[in-house]
């Protein structure tokens, strides 16, 4: 009977030795695949890295500092069947205090001129990412446009939305 007792424990702990060098080598080959996987090759894109070409050229010398635009824009757009309604919020990138100075002084230009260009997008532009970096776009060169007529420079960087309802 003592036999027995002994030949149990025994094959317990060889039970317990194969439990443990299968799940070290579970966890060794799961972090060499996780390696792999987040170190990524040059053959994967992720969605944060597209970068539109205007904004590669773009040298940064300065701090971002973000204005934030204290409502948000609500308009109607036309589409499909029916108009529908569209909230979006949004925050201005400019470089240097400077910028962001002229960018708060000039606020109903720019609210002006991003309702403008709101007011003139589709439904089936909004519903899509690639409309909606269009129309952010469309609004950046507005405002670009607008404050350079004003200050004599673009001052404002990107236009981000940082919030965006549409029903």
């Amino acid at each position: 009977m003592a036999d027995e007792d002994v030949e149990a424990s025994g094959g317990g702990k060889s039970k317990l030795i194969i439990i443990l060098v299968l799940a070290l080598v579970l966890l060794l080959g799961g972090g060499g695949a996780a390696f792999l996987f987040l170190s990524g090759g040059d053959d994967s894109v992720q969605t944060e890295d597209i970068v539109l070409p205007e904004e590669e050229a773009t040298p940064v010398s300065m701090q971002a500092i973000y204005v934030i635009l204290a409502q948000p824009f609500v308009f109607n757009v036309t589409g499909d069947s029916e108009q529908r309604l569209v909230q979006v919020n949004v925050q201005l990138m400019v470089r240097g205090l400077e910028n962001e100075i002229l960018a708060k002084e000039n606020l109903p230009l720019v609210e002006h001129r991003l309702l403008t260009t709101f007011g003139g997008a589709t439904v089936e532009q909004l519903r899509t990412g690639q409309g909606k970096i269009e129309v952010r776009k469309q609004a950046l060169d507005a405002v670009q446009a607008a404050l350079e007529k004003v200050t004599g420079k673009a001052v404002v960087e990107r236009v981000l939305f940082t919030g965006f309802v549409m029903q």
